[in-house]
């Protein structure tokens, strides 16, 4: 069963960046597109970036956020700069199996369990 792992995440100062990984298990991880998201305390968890199997395409709802992927590595990242208290939450990963890309939550079959970023003032 593939399984989706995040890390690099912690705490840091207001201004800092951060790049988190999420690494997948299993041979099928350059056919998924994948998707970062956030999960805040008091508030819906939320769409942050995808990227597509390639990595030709990719959307991010935070222009400091960036996300890229290594399929050599089963690896997708979410670099984050100029942190603020307002990004503290766990981060989670996710795959969409059929590529396609897509910012819905309900379309991503597979979920990693997060990994916690706090930004402190």
């Amino acid at each position: 069963q593939v399984q989706l792992v995040e890390s690099g995440g912690g705490l840091v100062q207001a201004g800092d960046s951060l790049r988190l990984s999420c690494e997948a298990s299993g041979r099928a991880f350059k056919h998924y597109a994948m998707g970062w998201f956030r999960q805040s305390p008091g508030k819906e968890r939320e769409f942050l970036a995808l990227i597509s199997w390639s990595g030709a395409y990719t959307k991010s709802v935070e222009g400091r956020f960036t996300i890229s992927r290594n399929n050599s590595k089963n690896t997708v990242y979410l670099q984050m700069d100029n942190l603020t208290p307002e990004d503290t939450g766990v981060y989670l990963c996710a795959a969409e199996i059929t590529g396609l890309t897509t910012e819905l939550q309900s379309q991503y079959q597979l979920w990693g369990r997060g990994t916690q970023v706090t930004v402190s003032s």
